[in-house]
């Protein structure tokens, strides 16, 4: 995630920034934007610098421009709007912490509802290493990621272990289960939660994802006849 506070002088604008937006505004059009906002409660009773849309659409450039400040993303953004004519009159980079506090007014739910209606399998069946005798290959599998040192993120997700006794990890942790697929790493479903929940918990959600046109791969830290059966109940070939 990019630093508050980092801005990176531009040296003229790339041609492959342009080709991140274009990515960016095809997979999500500004329709699609507008709709989930209204879902989640989050349409503006005023004009502000910083409406939804935009806030959203910045929250996705970071994912793209993970190396860059704030007002750098932003300004990449704006600027690969402006040449897609999209993006009309003079508009200034706020700063960075008018960045922070329209993130914080959107909120988290907002980009889940965006997530859950534009993941899905992307893969053709010319997609190499995407299917196998007529199956759609999807794996299902578990990390964790280090969150910032703050006391929400602590009493929310946990903080891990150490093996020096009462001891704890020095940064909160969550942790995501995620299901993909295989051939084009598309995540198709994730899962987010504490620490201290077991992967095979959140696995079980991601259930609801699979289809008898897919053949499931998992490794054996998903063994049990239980979790087997709620797999197998959705009609996916399961193979460990």
């Amino acid at each position: 995630m990019p630093r508050v506070g980092q801005v990176k002088v531009s040296d003229g604008e790339r041609l492959t920034d342009r080709i991140a937006i274009g990515v960016l505004t095809s997979m999500f059009p500004p329709a699609l934007i507008d709709e989930v906002i209204q879902g989640a409660g989050r349409v503006e009773q005023r004009h502000r610098l910083l409406p939804a849309r935009v806030v959203v659409y910045f929250t996705l450039a970071m994912c793209l421009w993970a190396d860059e400040g704030y007002e750098e993303v932003a300004r990449l953004l704006v600027g690969g709007l402006q040449h897609m004519a999209r993006w009309r009159g003079d508009w200034q980079v706020p700063s960075s912490g008018a960045l922070t506090q329209a993130r914080a007014r959107l909120g988290g739910g907002v980009m889940k509802m965006l997530f859950e209606r534009i993941a899905s399998p992307t893969g053709t069946e010319s997609s190499p290493g995407s299917w196998w005798r007529g199956l759609r290959l999807v794996a299902i599998d578990g990390t964790v990621f280090d969150l910032p040192d703050t006391e929400a993120n602590s009493a929310h997700f946990g903080r891990p272990g150490s093996s020096r006794g009462e001891m704890q990890g020095a940064f909160p942790q969550a942790r995501v289960v995620a299901l993909v697929e295989c051939g084009t790493h598309a995540i198709i479903g994730a899962k987010i939660g504490a620490c201290s929940t077991g992967e095979t918990t959140l696995a079980r959600s991601l259930f609801k994802k699979l289809n008898n046109e897919m053949l499931l791969l998992v490794d054996r830290g998903f063994s049990g006849y239980d979790l087997w059966q709620g797999a197998a109940a959705t009609g996916a070939v399961l193979a460990n």
